[in-house]
This record gives structure tokens, C-alpha cells and sequence, in this order.
């Protein structure tokens, strides 16, 4: 049933967001949080990662990865920020991007991670085998589906545009 009202959260939560004024940059967003931040995490990581995050979940994450996954996602939405005040006349708040690159980045780092436990407690390393060395669609948007539900929650609890 978990599953279920996750997957289906996440999935109203895209539409959602789509449909909402600037939809079509935060809808964007959502997608470029947890491949930015997942992407980053991977590099930081490999270049300075020292400390293991939680190896009993991910024994590869690193807390260094994981700053470096936040610092680049929060950079690359304020500067979807500034590109779209400058090029699409709009008027993105800066400081509420660079807030939520650094929220939705742990969220996206955190649904990362729940989605690990999963995997360990059914003892299966991927959810799927359509995309060899990605692990499956699923893990392809587990982070995106965490990152839709949160940024959708924060849009309307705070009731903002970018």
C-alpha cells in the first residue's frame, strides 16, 4: 500500500506542479534537482569522498558526495533562475531557489535512500533490468517522485512562485 500512494503521489505531484504558474520551469526543475544532485554526489564523491553517509543503506555514498550533490543543485537553480530573468523576462525569486535547491536536493538524497532500504530488505540491488547499469525505470525516478511530492508541498504550504 506504501508504495502505492508513493508512486501515485509522485505522479499526481508532476502533473501538479506542471499545471501551476511558471509550470513549465518548476516542472523542470524537479527533474534536474535529483539528476544534478545525483550526478554532483557521484563526482564529489569520487574526488574527495573520505567519510562514508550510511554504509549499512549505500556503502558508496559519501558525506562529501552528498555536500557536493546539494552545492551544485542549489547553484544550477539559481542559475536556471538568472537565465530565465534575463532571457524569459520573468521574475524568479533567487533566494527562494537557491532555499529550495538545497531542500529539494536532501529530499532527493533521502528518497534515494529509503529507496535503498527497500532494496536491501527485498534483497535485490535494482528494480528492474530495462536499462542495464541503471537499475530499471524506477531507480531511474524514485528521487524525482520524493522531489515532485516535496516541491509540490512547499509551493502550496508557503504559497509562492518562483
Amino acid at each position: 500500500f506504501t508504495t502505492c500512494a508513493y508512486i501515485i503521489t509522485g505522479f499526481i505531484s508532476i502533473i501538479q506542479l506542471r499545471s501551476m504558474k511558471y509550470g513549465e520551469i518548476i516542472y523542470l526543475l524537479v527533474f534536474i534537482a535529483p539528476w544534478v544532485t545525483d550526478t554532483f554526489a557521484y563526482f564529489c564523491g569520487r574526488l574527495f569522498g573520505r567519510h562514508k553517509l550510511i554504509p549499512t543503506v549505500s556503502p558508496k555514498k559519501t558525506i562529501e558526495g552528498s555536500i557536493g550533490g546539494v552545492f551544485f543543485c542549489t547553484l544550477s537553480f539559481v542559475l536556471i533562475g538568472v537565465v530565465t530573468n534575463k532571457f524569459f523576462n520573468t521574475q524568479a525569486n533567487l533566494i527562494f531557489l537557491a532555499v529550495s535547491g538545497i531542500i529539494v536536493s536532501l529530499v532527493s538524497q533521502v528518497g534515494d535512500l529509503i529507496m535503498s532500504v527497500i532494496k536491501r530488505h527485498y534483497g535485490i540491488k535494482d528494480f528492474g533490468n530495462l536499462i542495464p547499469g541503471h537499475g530499471g525505470i524506477m531507480d531511474r525516478f524514485d528521487s524525482i517522485m520524493f522531489v515532485c511530492a516535496a516541491f509540490y508541498a512547499v509551493f502550496n504550504i508557503f504559497e509562492v512562485s518562483i
